[in-house]
């Protein structure tokens, strides 16, 4: 079980290089999409939260990509 403080480096993360930017560009990927956002977030998390199983990404209150691998 994790704190949210634990989570700070996450948001330190998209705030500083993600955070009003156009994401096709910063993560080099053609079209940046919810499906990519998810598996790229979930390999960040992974790598530095191991017990990561799936990351959830949400466009609108009723629409969301997950990646589980």
């Amino acid at each position: 079980m994790r704190d949210y403080h634990d989570l700070a480096p996450l948001k330190r993360y998209i705030d500083e290089s993600l955070d009003h930017r156009h994401l096709n560009e910063v993560l080099g990927h053609e079209q940046v999409t919810a499906e990519y956002l998810a598996r790229h977030f979930y390999e960040w998390c992974k790598a530095r939260l191991p017990e990561t199983a799936a990351v959830r990404v949400s466009e609108t209150p009723k629409t969301w990509a997950e990646y589980r691998p």
